[in-house]
């Protein structure tokens, strides 16, 4: 009895989603996995799909994956004779005699649809909704996700499992390295994301000047411009720091130099970036909504997204205040310590094996 994981979305540069999988196939102990993938996957028994298919071809690989999915995968379910097909995106065939459990990770696009195109929010209310409701059962990794799941998608509660994330804990430690006057930002520049808010919240620092904003994430057309042109008219431009894409071995030493990480997200379906913050045991803002609570415990100050000035409040809190510093710091350590891969792949195979 097999299962099938797949994970032809996978793109050469790591991303969220691949993260998810690489680290958690590993862990599924007593499984046995085939896997569908445009590369190797570890020592794992991998079946090649096309290479243009991925997530980095972008709209194009898009269209190109989900008609894939539906007319080729079963080809793979079907010659391996899998029992289950196990995807950690919310992509699976509808029109097939294929068994499968997804992960979805979040409904952002549904609940902020003034930030999204057409095109993603159709994918989230009829593919997404379609494949959801003809999944055997669906994880999660937040109760926040999976409650949306249901006020958003009417998906029964006994039909989702909230497993939370995990974070490498070989790559995010802490090190030890002096701490330098930067405040660090994870992450896209979408509009969700609230960088707006957080760019405005630094310039509103007193003594900001002594200060750096280091935005770690992708450029994206669409929103970067936007947020360079918001930081020189604040007057700020040169202690904003638009660091692009980070390569993951460097992460962790900008993560431990930085004074503390922001992430004042507006909604996440879990928000791995405040969680490897805590493991480097660097003090975390982040927002007190979402799922973001669920994975920073009391150990980070929570603060509404949408108050600049609270945002702000935080910020001059850690730069004044060293006892706080210390204190988040060993209290995100202990935080972090209740995440690992080897909780969430023994939760997830426990599901699975429900379905064999």
């Amino acid at each position: 009895m097999s299962i099938l994981a797949n994970l032809s979305f996978a793109p050469t540069q790591p991303t969220g989603w691949l993260s998810y999988s690489l680290n958690l196939l590993p862990a599924l102990k007593g499984l046995d996995i085939d896997v569908v993938s445009p590369m190797k996957i570890g020592e794992m028994r991998c079946h090649k799909s096309p290479r243009n298919i991925t997530t980095e071809f972008g709209i194009k690989g898009h269209l190109k994956r989900l008609w894939w999915t539906q007319f080729y995968l079963p080809k793979f379910y079907h010659q391996l004779k899998s029992t289950l097909l196990f995807s950690p995106i919310p992509e699976a065939p509808l029109f097939s005699s294929c068994a499968y459990i997804v992960t979805v990770h979040d409904l952002i696009p549904l609940r902020f649809p003034q930030y999204f195109s057409l095109n993603q929010r159709m994918y989230c209310s009829y593919y997404v909704a379609a494949v959801s409701q003809q999944s055997e059962h669906i994880i999660c990794n937040s109760i926040t996700t999976a409650e949306d799941l249901s006020n958003f998608l009417g998906i029964s509660e006994d039909k989702i499992t909230p497993i939370p994330l995990a974070y490498d804990s070989e790559n995010f430690s802490y090190l030890n390295l002096p701490k330098q006057n930067y405040f660090l930002y994870l992450g896209r520049h979408n509009p969700h994301k609230n960088s707006q808010r957080l760019i405005a919240a630094f310039a509103a620092l007193p003594n900001n000047s002594n200060y750096e904003l280091w935005l770690a994430g992708p450029s994206d057309k669409r929103y970067t411009p936007n947020l360079q042109a918001q930081a020189e008219e604040l007057g700020i431009a040169n202690q904003v720091k638009f660091l692009d894409y980070i390569a993951y071995s460097e992460l962790p030493k900008i993560i431990n130099g930085a004074i503390a990480l922001i992430f004042p997200s507006l909604w996440e379906g879990f928000g791995l970036p405040v969680l490897e913050a805590m493991a480097c045991g660097t003090p975390v803002i982040t927002s007190n909504i979402s799922s973001l609570p669920e994975v920073a415990g009391d150990a980070a100050i929570l603060i509404n997204p949408y108050n600049t000035g609270e945002i702000t409040a935080a910020m001059q809190a850690i730069a004044n205040d060293s006892a706080l510093r210390s204190r988040l710091s060993t209290q995100g350590i202990i935080r972090a310590k209740q995440f690992s891969w080897e909780k969430t792949g023994l939760a997830t195979a426990e599901v699975l094996s429900r379905y064999l």
